[in-house]
């Protein structure tokens, strides 16, 4: 598959594909005649995973060393494993503080209602009558 259409399907500039690959973000990927590159089903699929991750909010360097860590092979697995599960409970708590924030937000807007339907009620010129 071509750069431009792996762009088109993951939504993901061309330059920043080049950017994950020189980066080591992204394996080494295929390239056809003349270097062009030439995605595999598996380029796609560390495309894909790295996209799903990042906007988790993994960072780059864990990305970065979980690659690392696959292409050492399969000695690997425990490491790999531990470096997800880590990522798992950061992102659990960072999920924690979202909702507080989320609540919070939500306690303000209501408050926020409240206080412009209390003007409102207060200023019957505002309220339209039908």
């Amino acid at each position: 598959m071509t750069i431009a259409k792996v762009t088109e399907k993951y939504n993901i500039p061309e330059d920043t594909l080049r950017y994950y690959e020189r980066i080591g973000l992204l394996p080494p990927v295929h390239r056809g005649k003349g270097g062009i590159r030439d995605y595999t089903e598996e380029d796609c699929r560390w495309v894909e995973f790295v996209r799903c991750m990042r906007g988790a909010g993994l960072s780059i360097e864990v990305l970065i060393e979980y690659l690392r860590l696959y292409q050492l092979g399969d000695e690997t697995i425990d490491a790999r494993k531990n470096l997800l599960v880590e990522q798992r409970a950061q992102l659990r708590a960072k999920l924690e503080e979202m909702k507080q924030t989320l609540e919070r937000l939500d306690y303000k807007i209501v408050h926020y209602e409240k206080i412009t339907l209390d003007k409102k009620v207060e200023n019957p010129s505002c309220v339209r009558v039908p």
